[in-house]
């Protein structure tokens, strides 16, 4: 095992990574992690109240690794946030229990950053299937007026996805952010508990003008949703997230221009879930929130430095697929069938 730190380099680097009955993933992960070609960094590990045994785990077997226990579950973003404010190195990278990271993937990450200018406020590598590693998991984030957050490349060939580029918004599963860009910004929003929290916050940082790559020569496996959640609770919250997301960061001009794509997309991820009273509780969640999302709305709007029409185009304006009319149809067979107007076998 290589140590996390080496006297004779600099250390600009710090690994965050947020953990919640991990022990399933951990040793894989953190065996990687400390396989990394650059050996100059450090390692917090944030845990949110693990009732498995990966704090024992952290402490036997890793004894360098600061490890912050927190009494109850926090979510993804404040324990993030709390690995950031205990950090001090100009660098942070995210990491995810359910990944295996490349021998160079913190190596080729901090060495574009250091080339690159200070408006790029994260790099985001090329984050692979653990199931098929031919396959994209995430080559960073988009954001539609749908309110469709998706992962760019999700389920492709990697081989279509090999050229550096700019993203709208850095995944927070493996990504390397300048720690200033971090602090300018607030962090991740704590309200958000779990999800979104990583494309809000590279919206909020567009807003300011910065930018984020997309780095394919820097490459981990991940199980997508290897920690998840209930999904009854999923689903609030991603409900929630998505239109604390909308009201904090667009202005009013831009939600009336486009106003029935946010609406369509309300619907459509309504039927989408099939769970209507679940989607209730998340939009009653959100209006718990709204008094504190409308004071944040206040304080990013007025530091907003781009124009109506460049936030226009950051988000794209293609509808989800599959469309409303295919889940309506849906619908229609399923009670079709119920009421017996319809052979069961269709």
């Amino acid at each position: 095992m290589k140590a996390s730190s080496n006297l004779n380099e600099a250390i600009s680097t710090t690994v965050v990574i947020p953990n919640w009955n991990g022990m399933k993933w951990l040793p894989s992960c953190l065996e990687a992690l400390f396989s990394q070609e650059l050996t100059a960094f450090h390692v917090i590990i944030i845990d949110n109240a693990s009732e498995d045994a990966s704090k024992d785990y952290i402490k036997e077997n890793y004894p360098s690794i600061q490890l912050i226990e927190l009494s109850t579950n926090t979510g993804f973003a404040n324990a993030v946030n709390i690995g950031i404010a205990n950090a001090t190195t100009a660098y942070i990278a995210l990491l995810n229990t359910d990944t295996v990271v490349a021998e160079d993937w913190l190596s080729t990450l901090v060495a574009k950053m250091d080339e690159s200018p200070s408006h790029i406020g994260a790099i985001n590598p090329l984050i692979l299937n653990m199931s098929d590693r031919s396959l994209v998991d995430d080559a960073g984030d988009e954001l539609s007026w749908y309110l469709n957050a998706t992962k760019r490349g999700n389920a492709k060939n990697s081989t279509h996805y090999q050229q550096t580029e700019k993203v709208f918004s850095p995944s927070g599963c493996a990504s390397l952010y300048r720690r200033s860009f971090l602090n300018e910004l607030n962090g991740f929003d704590a309200s958000f508990f779990a999800y979104l929290e990583d494309v809000d916050l590279g919206f909020r940082g567009q807003l300011l003008g910065y930018q984020y790559l997309y780095l394919p020569t820097s490459t981990l496996l991940h199980k997508s949703h290897g920690s998840s959640i209930a999904r009854d609770f999923y689903i609030q919250l991603i409900t929630r997230n998505r239109l604390l997301m909308l009201f904090k960061n667009v202005p009013s001009n831009l939600l009336i221009r486009n106003f029935w794509k946010i609406i369509y997309g309300q619907i459509y991820f309504i039927l989408v879930y099939g769970k209507p009273f679940t989607s209730l509780k998340g939009y009653l969640s959100f209006l718990r929130l709204l008094p504190q999302c409308l004071k944040k709305r206040k304080e990013i709007l007025n530091k907003i430095k781009i124009s109506n029409d460049e936030l226009n185009t950051l988000l794209h304006h293609q509808k989800p697929d599959p469309t409303i009319s295919y889940f309506f149809g849906r619908y229609v067979l399923f009670f079709k069938k119920k009421l017996g107007l319809a052979p069961n076998h269709l």
